[in-house]
């Protein structure tokens, strides 16, 4: 399908790695080694899972990344087509490796990841205007941080003038400039994230439209200029690994919004992906079908 046949849809620019992961009682301290109990491979990368929980959320889903030329690169642009994501803007370069993520995960499904860039390094401005600025159909372009900064910042300033929603995941957070966050039309930090940005009211300040703070068990709260809180429960789930929670709260949020609701509409869509995510191991395989997160939304 080609991205000019999709519509109401949601475009995502962001990083695709293979994930190692790697399972233990509980996480080392630094200096120490413990023993795992097992070890898997998983598509990953925050963009390549944020597109598939919104493709499976059901939105019709664009990918604007890259790949190195190896099995690893093939494995994750088939993972992103049964997913249902159009990889067709998804570039295959020579010069470095694909993507990886080294995640440990413990008994209560904590995690801790190191992210090596790779192939996603080669994401530029001019790799991503040209998909953007033809007439895909798409309402909402989803971020984030796993690729460089200028491209981050040539996708919204894309999507702004295309008259396409933007929500930026800043993760891993970083000190934005108030000429990239002023192009936000919706940030979705978590906690730890919201602190190192400063906070609530500095985002709102350097003219972002709305700041969705995710909580883990405890929810998520939007917060709007000149308007209350709104909050989000969670749902009670048995966690099993909290990797790739956050990716599908993100993909079904700009699922919803895409299809035509609202940020407060969208909430509870969002929280139902995060929980049921976090009841599967691996970010790809745990990211919910829109029938799951309309089952859980119906208990």
């Amino acid at each position: 399908m080609t991205p000019a046949s999709r519509h109401g849809g949601v475009i995502v620019v962001g990083s695709l790695n293979l994930d190692l992961v790697a399972t233990a009682d509980r996480l080392p301290r630094p200096g120490e080694t413990v023993t795992g109990s097992s070890y898997a491979e998983h598509p990953g990368g925050k963009g390549l899972n944020q597109a598939i929980a919104a493709a499976r959320a059901g939105a019709p889903t664009q990918m604007i990344g890259a790949v190195g030329a190896d099995q690893a690169g093939r494995q994750l642009l088939d993972a992103a087509a049964t997913g249902g994501v159009d990889t067709s803007s998804v570039r295959t370069v020579e010069h470095a490796p694909t993507g990886r993520a080294l995640i440990s995960v413990d008994q209560r499904g904590e995690n801790s990841i190191i992210v090596v860039p790779g192939a996603n390094g080669a994401v530029t401005a001019e790799h991503i205007t040209p998909p953007v600025a033809r007439p895909t159909g798409a309402r909402v372009m989803l971020c984030q941080l796993e690729i460089p900064l200028a491209a981050v910042k040539a996708s919204l300033d894309a999507a702004r003038s295309a008259d396409v929603l933007t929500v930026l995941d800043p993760a891993p957070a970083t000190d934005l400039p108030a000429s990239l966050l002023e192009l936000v039309d919706v940030i979705a930090p978590n906690e730890h994230e919201l602190q190192l940005l400063g906070g609530v009211d500095r985002l709102l300040d350097a003219g972002v439209g709305a700041v969705l703070v995710t909580l883990g068990a405890d929810g998520a709260v939007l917060h709007r200029p000149g308007q209350p809180p709104v909050g989000q429960e969670s749902f009670s789930v048995d966690v099993v690994d909290t990797t790739g929670a956050g990716d599908a709260f993100r993909g079904a949020f700009a699922a919803r919004v895409a299809a035509g609701a609202t940020h407060d509409e969208a909430l509870p869509h969002a929280a139902a992906a995060g929980a049921l995510a976090t009841t599967v191991a691996g970010a790809v395989p745990s990211l919910p079908t829109r029938p799951a997160i309309e089952a859980m939304l119906d208990r």
